[in-house]
């Protein structure tokens, strides 16, 4: 397959690149810096002055759109989360546009989105099925993200909606931060440990999105996330375990709150959200279960 990137140069992008590469499909990826192109992949430039990339993508299968600010990153005032908003919606735009140019058309989107559409909650467990959207900022920032790429499925396009949880690596996302805490002895319950963390590895991420370029079936929102996820407690006290760190230090809510401003709440909110299309259709996670996955991922390999 011939498959357009938008953010392949992110955490998440480069390794999907490596692995589609890995698989034997022709990679474009769009850019806003100049880069030169390699046998295997080609960089186009797009969002920036002069820059026509429909003009250079032809006979397209595919696009996957990764592309938007990090939320990880900033203190989420409200000029961040105007970056990040605004980031996403821009990018969908420019993507909708460019496919709309094209004189054949993909067969299929796959576009990112977030475990952060659903309220927070304890109790309750979301799969795709559930209705219920957040009222907060991410809320609204992944509904509007989803409901803009859904313009695609007007003109036929199979469209994927791949809601990440908290994705876990070496190199990006939430772990380093996470794991810090313990390696510097002094990690413990975060706010209440009841709130849920709905985790996955980066490589079952990369794999999952793979699994929906070649699965004709998968349409509509997919939850990427562990078939296994944890309370905050629990979560913590894995990290220590694999860490061989003590898990005793408490950090109340009120201090996260401020360090961290609005962005605390993706540490002190959660939901328990499973994977049922996933499973459903066949999918085997990697790593299905926590311990495992951080020993990947904590631990040195020789």
């Amino acid at each position: 397959m011939k498959i357009v990137i938008a953010g392949g140069s992110g955490f998440i992008g480069q390794k999907l690149t490596d692995l589609l590469l890995a698989e034997g499909h022709t990679i474009v990826i769009l850019t806003r810096k100049e880069k030169k192109s390699s046998i295997k992949v080609q960089y186009v430039k797009w969002l920036s002055d002069g820059a026509s990339p429909e003009n250079e993508i032809k006979n397209v299968d595919a696009f996957i759109n990764l592309a938007g600010v990090s939320i990880n990153d900033g203190r989420w005032n409200k000029s961040h989360q105007k970056q990040i908003y605004g980031s996403r919606m821009t990018a969908t735009d420019e993507l909708l546009r460019i496919i709309s140019c094209l004189t054949e058309e993909p067969s299929v989107l796959i576009n990112a989105s977030a475990i952060g559409i659903y309220p927070a909650s304890v109790k309750n467990v979301y799969t795709e099925n559930s209705t219920e959207i957040a009222d907060d900022f991410l809320g609204k920032t992944v509904h509007d993200w989803e409901n803009k790429a859904k313009q695609l499925v007007e003109h036929s396009i199979r469209t994927v909606f791949m809601r990440f949880g908290v994705v876990l690596g070496k190199e990006g996302g939430a772990l380093p931060l996470m794991a810090l805490p313990y390696k510097l002895f002094v990690g413990g319950k975060v706010g209440s440990g009841e709130q849920w963390v709905s985790w996955v590895h980066v490589t079952d991420v990369v794999r999952a999105i793979c699994f929906a370029l070649e699965n004709n079936r998968l349409s509509g929102a997919v939850n990427v996330t562990s078939p296994s996820p944890l309370q905050m407690n629990d979560f913590g006290k894995t990290i220590g375990a694999v860490l061989h760190r003590p898990h005793w230090f408490p950090v109340p809510s009120f201090v996260m709150k401020t360090v961290l401003g609005q962005k605390s709440a993706l540490v002190l909110e959660g939901q328990h959200v499973m994977p049922q299309v996933l499973m459903e259709e066949g999918f085997e996670f990697t790593f299905p279960s926590l311990k495992p996955a951080l020993e990947d991922l904590l631990t040195f390999h020789v």
